[in-house]
């Protein structure tokens, strides 16, 4: 999880629902040895779980990170939940990044979003 992505910044888009959300917020401890990595490995990990719709991140200035996950159906997050390698990762987190978390899932049943269209660009003068 970098704050420097090469990718365009966009939420992840609005998917026919029913479907799930994961929202995980959490404060980190000063100690973060392996902690990019170990995001980093998630985030590959969690791509191959069927029924994964995207992830959003975002960090406060205060220090609140937020993670929202997105899953096609109930299947899906419990495969995401019961993962070996996210297990592990958990218990890591617990006893090594966060100070606190919570954690809550919801079903969306409604969803929707917006997107600016591109401006059109005249001829240059010059």
């Amino acid at each position: 999880m970098s704050d420097h992505s090469p990718e365009p910044v966009a939420p992840v888009g609005a998917h026919e629902p029913p479907y799930y959300v994961a929202v995980f917020t959490a404060v980190r401890t000063p100690g973060q040895d392996g902690y990019g990595e170990t995001a980093s490995r998630m985030e590959e990990l969690v791509k191959g779980i069927p029924g994964y719709l995207g992830t959003d991140h975002a960090q406060t200035p205060g220090g609140l990170g937020i993670t929202v996950g997105y899953f096609r159906d109930a299947d899906a997050l419990a495969a995401w939940r019961t993962d070996a390698g996210h297990r592990e990762a958990q218990k890591r987190g617990r006893a090594e990044w966060y100070e606190s978390y919570t954690l809550h899932v919801a079903k969306v049943e409604r969803s929707h979003g917006f997107v600016r269209p591109p401006v059109p660009q005249g001829p240059v003068e010059g």
